[in-house]
């Protein structure tokens, strides 16, 4: 099976002036790991942003440096721009095929769960992610967990409970939350206070105020 490519350059400008590259539509990044030294290089903005939107997390890439052979790597991680959420910075690893690497995987919650659709309840996501170890090809770039069985507002489901390949081995501690549901808030209601009788007689400031006004004169 094929895997995406991504062409790259190496890269001279470093430090502070690295900002004149990402004006011209160029992106720093950095390539390390097994037999590479530690390397500098740049590659197109726009063609990563389209490799992003294509594959998903832990997906192995072929990167080519200067028309060398291809290598593969895998994102390992990418400084965005706060606001425009534009990459800043790459650090690619590579990898070897034969040995296996520890990652963190997302949980995508799927399903239906009584709890929430009938009783108005709110689905919790304790946790995002698990740490899980496999061979470069066989990372998983989600794990699905079903939230059907949250019936009530009792039930927890935990890292056990996710639903993981036979090739991939799960790092996290099984008896770690991942997903409840919340029961609805119920706001309560302050009574309201009862009126005033007819004809009480009026106390404190304002009794006063009432006989001031009566005895006032011109």
């Amino acid at each position: 099976m094929s895997r995406p490519i991504l062409s790259a350059a190496a890269r001279e400008v470093h430090g502070k002036a690295v900002k004149n590259l990402r004006r011209q539509g160029i992106v720093p990044a950095v390539v390390f790991g097994h037999g590479v030294e530690s390397n500098a290089i740049q590659f197109d903005a726009h063609e990563f942003e389209l490799l992003r939107r294509r594959t998903g997390r832990n997906t192995l890439l072929d990167l080519t440096l200067d028309g060398k052979k291809a290598v593969p790597v895998l994102v390992h991680d990418v400084q965005v721009h706060p606001i425009t959420r534009h990459p800043l910075h790459v650090d690619l690893l590579v990898v070897r095929m034969t040995e296996e690497l520890t990652v963190d995987v997302q949980v995508v919650l799927t399903g239906e769960s009584t709890a929430v659709e009938r009783m108005g309840g709110v689905l919790l996501q304790l946790r995002n992610t698990v740490q899980v170890k496999a061979l470069p090809d066989h990372l998983p770039q989600s794990l699905e967990l079903d939230i059907t069985p949250l019936e009530d507002f009792d039930q927890v489901l935990h890292v056990s409970d996710i639903s993981v390949p036979a090739d991939v081995t799960l790092l996290t501690d099984a008896s770690e939350a991942v997903a409840r549901v919340q029961a609805p808030r119920v706001e309560e209601v302050e009574p309201v206070a009862e009126a005033a009788e007819e004809g009480e007689e009026p106390t404190g400031e304002a009794a006063e105020d009432g006989q001031d006004e009566g005895s006032s004169t011109e």
